[in-house]
């Protein structure tokens, strides 16, 4: 009797996603750990790429236990580190916390998924490693003054309980309906997804000056303006009840024209990113009781829908999408 079990399909999924996140992170540290001026952010980035490097490594180990090909993901040929800044000192950090975020809730979902004591180990210390960094980078930001704390609230003295229909007013339903304020917990929700659009439109807006093909250009420049135009209709909300609006003071694209990271790798990372957007987008909704707020989500999630598919189109014409591991098809051997 063998002393493991085969993986499962879901195992070998979530294995080959995780592969795929995790050697685009390596590419991109590579870069930005040498471009890196300041020694703390550099040491932070370093430690983070030895620790990841060592999970690739195990997840290699287990597809060649299984027999399984290992996926192509992410090489040397994805990275150029011999080229100019192509963001402002900051970016780097904002960029691995926001990476962070992502990581977070894969891990927490790909755990879900997966049966054997190993592989659950994995992902249970790929989250703890997740977490631990997240941290790291926040603490980093904060000393430095560029990652903005949420708005302050006097602290309640008593505990409510909503009263009328019109705590869900807004004007999604009834343009003359009243809108109450934000309570703190949509208040979370819009400072988080302000946050990330913030740095997700700098990210966004240097791949799109140095990408090498038009089609991925015209594409990244699109992505910008769409994260601009939530921020600024999220921003709009918060002004609104007079809450001040995040703000990133650094971090932002210089005027580099020359590409670091692939095109392949840059469509890849903004389609991560759109995955991740979509899912905020999501639990804001879920955890937003005025109605006009949620219907503000659900256009979101619809438009970065059908800007995710725009991408992967362009992916797939490029031959740049490596196809997860498949299913055999039974019905096709039967004939």
């Amino acid at each position: 009797m063998p002393e493991k079990t085969s993986i499962t399909s879901s195992e070998l999924g979530t294995l080959w996603l995780t592969y795929q996140e995790k050697t685009m992170i390596l590419r991109m540290l590579e870069y930005f750990i040498t471009k890196a001026d300041d020694e703390k952010a550099k040491d932070i980035m370093t430690n983070l790429y030895d620790e990841l490097n060592t999970y690739v490594g195990k997840i290699v180990q287990i597809y060649e236990e299984e027999g399984a090909v290992i996926p192509v993901g992410y090489t040397a040929q994805d990275v150029n580190k011999d080229v100019p800044k192509l963001y402002d000192n900051g970016f780097d950090i904002m960029f691995v916390r926001l990476l962070k975020q992502i990581s977070m809730g894969l891990h927490s979902l790909n755990l879900t998924m997966t049966f054997r004591e190993d592989i659950n180990i994995l992902f249970e210390d790929l989250t703890a490693l997740t977490q631990r960094y997240f941290r790291i980078c926040s603490q980093y930001l904060l000393e430095k003054g560029l990652l903005v704390r949420s708005t302050y609230v006097s602290m309640p003295k008593s505990v409510e309980f909503v009263k009328d229909n019109n705590y869900l007013g807004g004007i999604a339903l009834n343009p003359f309906s009243q809108k109450r304020t934000l309570n703190t917990v949509e208040i979370a929700h819009l400072h988080k997804a302000i946050e990330s659009n913030l740095t997700g439109t700098q990210m966004i807006l240097g791949f799109g000056q140095c990408a090498n093909d038009a089609e991925v250009r015209n594409f990244f420049n699109e992505g910008a303006e769409l994260a601009k135009g939530i921020v600024k209709e999220l921003s709009e909300v918060m002004i609104e009840v007079d809450l001040s609006i995040p703000q990133t003071p650094g971090g932002n694209a210089t005027d580099s024209t020359v590409a670091p990271f692939s095109d392949k790798l840059m469509m890849y990372c903004t389609s991560l990113f759109c995955s991740f957007s979509m899912g905020s987008n999501s639990l804001g909704t879920a955890f937003s009781l005025r109605n006009d707020l949620s219907a503000k989500m659900g256009i979101f999630m619809k438009d970065i829908f059908e800007y995710a598919h725009k991408g992967a189109k362009i992916m797939i014409s490029n031959g740049w999408m490596e196809e997860p591991p498949q299913m055999q098809n039974r019905k096709q051997k039967m004939n």
